[in-house]
């Protein structure tokens, strides 16, 4: 029986069937179903009502007495050095040494220990407490996710709403009633005293005070409050809050302000406020609801099963939340840092071996290419600090980064062989290209992406020490967490992990150094791809090992020997029989392992994995598990099993967005595949879904597809060309007729089981069924 098919995954697959009977969602747009409602008030932030805008975020939560909105900028970081990094024996050279002499009590006080400092950090910025009357009953919640507004409804009419404004940098607060209100605008506890001294081994490194802040200066007048607060290194910024009272309402708006950006940044706060309420609150949250009315029309999905649809609404909701083309890119938490007066989990910092990969995989699919923009700009204004840090640490030429990194790029620390891993930069790389394909921008390929492949690819040849008979031996690596920080986890021999990424990058060097370089050069290229060796492949079980006589021993949350999978693409399943057997044993052997150490985005990655492999029934009960038992009701990821039923032993709740974001893209794959070159519509939909319908997700090549199953079969496909280019499509419509809408049939050329149609900038063409 595979882990899918127990009686307790049915019981959710029965609560979802009903579900979904009851409520397909017939306009393919968010409906309120899709939203959040509680009946109950909230009373942790990590169950907040989340809203944000790239820049700013805010949570939600309380019963009223008083009500709570939590306040963060992504911007807002301590950025103190870590000290050990800037040491003589901190070096790749002397790290190997340790490794072999077996000195782990060193690799653990040099690479380890320095995490658990209490900065570099990311940090909150406040919280305001509003409270209505003397006695205020909660009644109920609820997030609009078409107008991205939290509502809190109170006894006696009053109600409260909430929004973060989607193109200002301001929130604004409207509560209809004729209370009195009473608001207190509260710093984060720099300055408190220390119960939990920050340290390491901790998800939490312990108390903000731990950083040792000075108390804020606070300022307030007749009908504003502020404060003032300064951080690290003479880093200061400014919380405000500005009201404005009539007979029956009462409104306010607030800012986040850094002394980045003016010398006064409490003024400058308070400024951004009283435009706010100068615009009113109609006024700014028709313009706000502009901005998430072009959202929303990027893409939509139905799909018969409601859970997974409203799963998907959420995240896309909190992808629009997160990102933006100019500010930071997602962190571990993105715009919603802990308000606990803790440092927040794992420090909310960049987490780039799995957390901001995957934070990213909707974006491309899914439509959604200016919220990744933030992520690769990021990238590449912080690159010269990740070439500097590779050469003092390396002192190799090219670029690698950090594997876990602050706001700066700069290295942070924690397991020696996995926050130093040599193939960071290389999974990076694949997002660069990932935007060039799905973009097919040549000015973003000449001058972003393929630089960034180029300088990954000096540093991976650079690194590469060559053994015996010409053959690499790759023997310094690890696969993330394997072992955790034990030196075993530096596994022998050529690994599944490394192999891929670095074929990866010098595959897609390679293929476009044709495009923007000398010939010279590709000829170079091509010469170090031939001279990589293969992926590890079990001749008998023909499943991907761990590495060379490795495989995998046990359940672990990190799939990272599948990475040729998913998501790079090198083993698959349209490649044909030799393909789809590494991949039905490598699935199998997952299968056989069990989930007893997976996190919530192991299921969220399976889903996508499952999709990949044609297994729709698969995907949709990972996509369920993930939804039902590792997410609060928030809608956080929180990593740990939630529902008590066993889905893994991991039963801890700390809140992170990468899982959350993976979901919505192993949706997108059971719609949409683009990644071999070929676009196939509906490739993993589970036998019951009869009727499913997208529009707009996007294919590699610049392609926006939409398209209508009903009644099991495939009724329309509609392609919008941006760039010039021969679209191949899938032939959705095998032993059928179809006719075509925007050109004349003639124009599609049949080939084997594809229909290839010439493309220009702007053309529509709609294929639609005769019978």
């Amino acid at each position: 029986m595979k882990w899918y098919d127990s009686p307790k995954v049915l019981r959710v697959l029965s609560v979802a069937i009903i579900i979904s009977a009851c409520s397909i969602n017939a306009t393919g747009k968010p409906i309120p179903k899709h939203g959040l409602h509680f009946e109950t008030p909230s009373q942790t932030w990590d169950e907040a009502i989340p809203l944000g805008n790239g820049l700013l975020g805010a949570l939600v939560w309380g019963d009223g007495a008083p009500l709570k909105i939590s306040l963060d900028r992504t911007d807002l970081w301590d950025l103190r050095p870590v000290p050990e990094f800037h040491t003589k024996e901190y070096s790749y050279k002397t790290m190997r040494q340790w490794v072999k002499e077996g000195r782990i009590t060193d690799l653990h006080r040099l690479y380890d220990k320095p995490y658990g400092n209490a900065g570099p950090t990311k940090i909150p910025a406040g919280r305001i407490e509003v409270t209505i009357g003397n006695s205020p009953v909660f009644e109920k919640a609820s997030l609009n996710l078409v107008e991205a507004a939290a509502t809190v409804q109170f006894g006696g009419q009053n109600k409260v709403r909430v929004f973060t404004h989607a193109t200002e940098p301001v929130g604004m607060i409207l509560i209809d009633s004729s209370e009195p209100i009473t608001l207190k605008l509260l710093a984060p506890p720099f300055a408190g005293k220390i119960t939990d001294e920050a340290g390491p081994g901790k998800i939490s490194a312990g108390d903000l005070a731990s950083l040792r802040y000075n108390a804020p200066l606070e300022s307030n007048g007749d009908n504003w409050t502020g404060y003032l607060q300064e951080g690290w290194g003479g880093f200061k910024f400014a919380v405000s809050v500005v009201w404005q009272k009539s007979q029956n309402n009462w409104l306010a708006a607030w800012s986040i302000t850094t002394s980045k950006e003016s010398n006064n940044p409490l003024q400058l706060a308070r400024e951004n406020c009283q435009k706010a309420l100068s615009t009113g609150f109609t006024r700014s949250i028709n313009t706000h609801r502009n901005w998430w009315d072009s959202f929303w029309n990027n893409s939509s999905v139905s799909v018969p099963n409601a859970v997974i649809e409203r799963q998907w609404y959420l995240e896309m909701y909190k992808f629009g939340s997160a990102t933006r083309p100019d500010t930071p890119p997602i962190t571990l938490q993105g715009p919603w840092t802990a308000d606990n007066g803790k440092i927040p989990p794992w420090k909310g910092d960049y987490h780039h071996d799995l957390n901001t990969q995957l934070s990213y995989w909707p974006a491309y699919s899914g439509n959604q290419l200016q919220g990744a923009l933030g992520y690769v700009n990021w990238l590449w204004d912080t690159r010269k600090t990740a070439k500097a840090w590779t050469k003092r640490f390396f002192d190799l030429p090219g670029l690698n980064v950090p594997m876990t990194a602050d706001l700066q790029q700069e290295q942070i620390g924690g397991w020696h062989q996995y926050t130093h891993s040599a193939t960071t930069a290389a999974w990076l790389a694949h997002h660069f290209y990932l935007h060039w394909r799905y973009s097919m921008d040549r000015q973003f390929l000449k001058e972003r992406a393929y630089p960034w492949l180029e300088d990954t690819s000096i540093f991976l040849e650079a690194v590469t020490e060559m053994g015996p008979g010409g053959n690499p031996p790759l023997t310094f690596s690890s696969l993330p967490w394997i072992y955790d920080k034990r030196l075993k986890g530096l596994v022998p021999g050529v690994k599944n992990y490394y192999v891929p990424l670095k074929r990866t990058a010098l595959v897609k060097n390679d293929g476009h150094a044709g495009v923007v370089r000398t010939r010279k050069e590709t000829n170079h290229w091509h010469q170090v791809l031939s001279e990589m060796p293969d992926l590890v492949i079990d001749p008998q079980s023909k499943k991907m090992l761990v590495a060379k006589d490795y495989p995998l021993k046990d359940s672990h949350r990190h799939f990272s020997h599948l990475m040729a999978i998913h998501p790079l693409g090198m083993i698959r399943w349209e490649n044909g029989p030799q393909d789809q057997a590494i991949i039905k044993a490598s699935m199998a052997d997952l299968e056989q392992k069990g989930t007893s150490q997976w996190c919530g985005y192991s299921f969220s990655w399976l889903a996508n994995m499952a999709a990949r492999a044609r297994d729709g029934e698969q995907a949709e009960k990972a996509l369920e598990i993930f939804s039902t038992a590792f997410c609060l009701r928030s809608s956080f990821h929180c990593n740990g099993d939630q529902s008590g039923k066993g889905y893994s032993n991991f039963r801890y709740r700390p809140f992170t967005l990468e899982g959350n974001f993976a979901s919505a893209a192993g949706l997108q794959e059971m719609l949409l595949q683009s990644y071999s070159g070929t676009i196939i519509v509906f490739p993993a939909i589970p036998p019951a879904w009869k009727d499913v319908s997208f529009t707009t997700l996007r294919a590699e090549g610049a392609f926006l597809v939409s398209a209508e199953r009903r009644d099991g079969l495939t009724r329309h496909v509609k392609i919008l060309a941006e760039k010039e280019g021969l679209c191949r499509l899938e032939n959705p419509f095998v032993n059928s007729q179809f006719k075509t809408e925007g050109i004349p049939k003639n124009m599609v050329q049949q080939k084997d089981n594809e229909l290839h149609i010439k493309m220009s900038p702007g053309r529509q063409v709609t294929l639609v069924r005769i019978n």
